[in-house]
């Protein structure tokens, strides 16, 4: 599995990970979306996302099960909402996650989007986490440049290794300023749904014909050219979640999909950015 460096960190983590938002936690669909976690961490697909919002913790302790065991084996990341987000709120999250996950720590914890809460405050509670042990990163979610730079600068001894935002084919804005501040700034950017949750483009659209054509070249699916694509850049790592577990391994396979320039041109001009300026995405 390829695999990139985490912000400025000597951490190596792959390039394709597992994204947890809106799978299920129970029956048999639950069962099934712990199988594929599991698979996934089984092909190298070793970096787990989740959150506290998520199923109001249900999916964090789906998330334990599957990891117990096995934790050395996971990068584990998880959230805290921004209602909660004061000093003592941020500590009481992080500790409420950890037992969910049945785990003493986690290997990045995140703001999950900017809120009331001074900045300052949060990311104190969070270089506290890292200092009690709880916590291994700092990282931010749906964060844009200013928001960044605020943040970053109410941080006195540990870096911002991370920003998980928006990223698919029909949301490239971030390429236009946020990805190259986050590149200079050695911040890897986790890109959440990948596949435009629910939008991913038919292949008898125009754009979804450029990616069957390009997937045909390379054995693969549209969705594994629409990762290669994304994951381009090397600060970029992508989320995709996955709880079939054929969709697992396409996923595995993409880590390893290299596209050529002129392969990489075709899909920009199917696949054009935002006038910059535009507003961070986010779902």
């Amino acid at each position: 599995m390829t695999a990139r460096r985490l912000g400025g960190s000597g951490e190596r983590i792959p390039v394709i990970g597992q994204g947890t938002w809106n799978v299920a936690v129970r029956g048999r669909a639950g069962m099934r979306a712990a199988a594929a976690l599991a698979l996934g961490i089984d092909l190298g697909l070793t970096h787990i996302d989740t959150a506290e919002m998520y199923g109001d913790g249900a999916v964090e302790r789906l998330v334990g099960r599957v990891i117990a065991g096995r934790r050395g084996q996971v990068f584990l990341a998880t959230k805290v909402l921004p209602q909660h987000a004061s000093f003592p709120g941020t500590v009481r999250s992080c500790e409420a996650s950890l037992a969910r996950l049945g785990v003493d720590h986690v290997d990045l914890y995140m703001l999950h989007w900017p809120g009331r809460h001074p900045i300052a405050e949060t990311m104190r509670a969070l270089e506290y986490l890292v200092d009690a042990g709880k916590a291994r990163h700092v990282g931010v979610s749906n964060f844009d440049v200013a928001e960044l730079r605020a943040a970053q600068r109410a941080l006195g001894k540990h870096p911002i290794v991370a920003n998980q935002v928006l990223y698919h084919l029909g949301d490239r804005g971030i390429e236009s300023h946020l990805l190259p501040y986050c590149a200079r700034e050695e911040i890897t950017l986790v890109a959440y749904s990948p596949f435009g949750s629910g939008e991913f483009p038919g292949p008898e659209s125009p754009g979804g014909r450029v990616l069957g054509g390009i997937a045909a070249r390379h054995g693969a699916t549209p969705h594994q050219i629409a990762l290669a694509f994304l994951t381009r850049h090397p600060s970029v790592v992508a989320i995709p979640k996955a709880t079939d577990a054929e969709h697992v391994r396409q996923n595995a396979a993409a880590a390893d999909l290299r596209l050529d320039a002129e392969e990489i041109a075709a899909i920009d001009r199917a696949f054009p950015r935002p006038p910059a300026g535009t507003p961070l995405g986010m779902i």
